[in-house]
């Protein structure tokens, strides 16, 4: 026995607990510690039913390969006596599924039903009796009322990525007619309850395991969910499942990693995911939502990568502004760079000094960033000459939107805040340079900033699947995107 020491104020208390006691509460350990996810993706009734249709059709087509092996046997037939046939050949020649359905079973997976399914199959037939009497001819069998009932569960694999497998799979055979046709099909007659309870035998006993295989097939396909998908050449974003689904009457909620790491380093950003929960909203087939702590490690990634920094030179700015990256331009608000540094173009490094802040409120989407600025002269020689330096607090608003399978976005300036850090030309009033570095960031930075959202990022998806009739809400510490898809090839 293991002994455990409750203390409680003065008190000690000794608890005994059994081995078996004590494994039980550390296998829920896991769960308990688990991470909360940064993106949570529900697949609704609709979604449910897609799939169906997909299914279905497939089940079907697996169905039409079942292999009805040859039977044959001898049976005593009055007043002949005893009789020997076979039964070669048998080949499907119709197949229908005309009523199915899935059902959510809550916290165990989903009910398959089918029934009223129908097979046609055609054969051919041999007898021999009186020891030398042989014949042969065709026949046509019909089932009917043929049901299917099985359980599909979902569970998370190694990889993070959904598995499916069937459970308590049962097929019954609800009637079947038979048809003998040329020679002595009137002998046939005479026995054909034998032969179509063994012809009914031989179908029960292929229908569950093909029943499951095409269930299995639909593992290959999980497998392509993007566990591990790369941006670019700074970041890749981690979809792979927190936990084994959850399953409601309405819903299988997939709860996601969701976070952005760099490449080949995964390094934990100083923040952590945060509860929230999906409304319940049923229209669509799939709902993804997105967290702040998502998009939040993607700008914890980038900073860290050194990717938030730009120079800006002239060239950038528009030919038809007056106002010109050069010394000329800024001596006249700070005369010390005109003075020392007379008619040199300039160079400006803005940069993150850390990470910036996405915040997520209805309808809204701020970014908060801190930032530098540093200005240099580019002497004859190409040398850069350090003139100052400014901290920089800035705030964009952002527009998102989904783009085939991607995440996109596109920011506008809200306001700039600047404090000089460090001068190498004396002191300046920084107000008086607020226009200037308005403009810059307006027509410099803000661009490259959208060009690089328009390329967007990608959201979790399975094989070639498409999102249709798409639309995004951004609420409070998260976006929801609620779309249907549709799979091609």
């Amino acid at each position: 026995m293991l002994r455990v020491l409750l203390v409680a104020r003065e008190n000690v208390t000794v608890v005994k607990m059994s081995p078996c006691c004590c494994l039980a509460l550390l296998a829920l350990l896991p769960f308990a510690l688990a991470t909360n996810p940064g993106v949570k993706v529900k697949l609704t009734e609709k979604g449910i039913e897609y799939g169906k249709q997909i299914g279905m059709a497939s089940l079907q087509q697996k169905l039409k390969t079942m292999k009805v092996p040859d039977l044959s046997g001898t049976e005593r037939v009055a007043p002949i006596g005893k009789v020997k046939y076979s039964l070669t050949g048998i080949t499907i020649v119709n197949l229908g599924l005309p009523y199915s359905a899935l059902a959510l079973v809550p916290d165990t997976g989903i009910r398959l039903s089918i029934t009223n399914a129908f097979i046609s199959l055609h054969g051919n037939w041999k007898i021999r009796y009186l020891s030398f009497i042989k014949d042969s001819g065709s026949f046509d069998l019909e089932v009917n009322g043929l049901t299917v009932t099985d359980s599909i569960t979902i569970k998370s694999d190694e990889t993070g990525r959904p598995t499916v497998s069937s459970v308590n799979c049962v097929a019954n055979v609800g009637s079947a007619s038979i048809k003998f046709h040329g020679g002595a099909s009137w002998l046939y007659n005479l026995f054909s309850a034998y032969i179509d309870k063994a012809l009914r035998s031989a179908l029960q006993k292929q229908i569950c395991p093909l029943v499951a295989d095409t269930i299995t097939d639909m593992n290959p396909h999980l497998k392509t969910l993007n566990v591990l998908a790369k941006v670019d050449k700074y970041a890749e974003v981690e979809y792979s499942m927190v936990t084994s689904p959850t399953i409601s009457n309405t819903s299988i909620d997939f709860s996601l990693k969701g976070e952005f790491y760099n490449i080949g380093k995964h390094q934990e950003p100083p923040f952590s995911p945060t509860p929230f929960s999906l409304p319940p909203q049923v229209n669509n087939m799939l709902y993804i939502g997105m967290s702040a702590f998502t998009t939040n490690s993607a700008g914890f990634v980038y900073n860290n990568a050194g990717a938030l920094s730009l120079y800006i030179t002239d060239d950038m700015i528009p030919p038809s502004s007056p106002i010109r990256l050069n010394t000329r331009t800024f001596g006249a608000f700070i005369p010390e760079i005109a003075k020392r540094f007379p008619s040199m173009m300039m160079k400006l490094l803005v940069k993150t000094v850390k990470e910036p802040t996405i915040f997520f409120e209805p309808n809204n989407v701020t970014v908060q960033a801190s930032g530098s600025v540093t200005a240099y002269a580019i002497q004859p020689n190409t040398t850069l000459s350090p003139l100052f330096v400014l901290n920089m607090e800035g705030s964009v608003s952002a527009r998102l939107y989904v783009t085939g399978v991607k995440l996109a976005g596109a920011v506008t300036l809200n306001k700039i805040e600047m404090t000089l850090e460090t001068s190498y030309v004396g002191q300046f009033q920084v107000r008086s340079l607020d226009n200037i570095f308005l403009m810059v960031l307006k027509v410099a930075v803000i661009p490259k900033v959208n060009a690089r959202l328009e390329k967007g990022f990608p959201l979790p998806s399975i094989g070639k699947m498409n999102l249709v009739n798409t639309q995004l809400q951004v609420l409070k510490d998260y976006m929801l995107i609620g779309t249907d898809v549709q799979f091609t090839g």
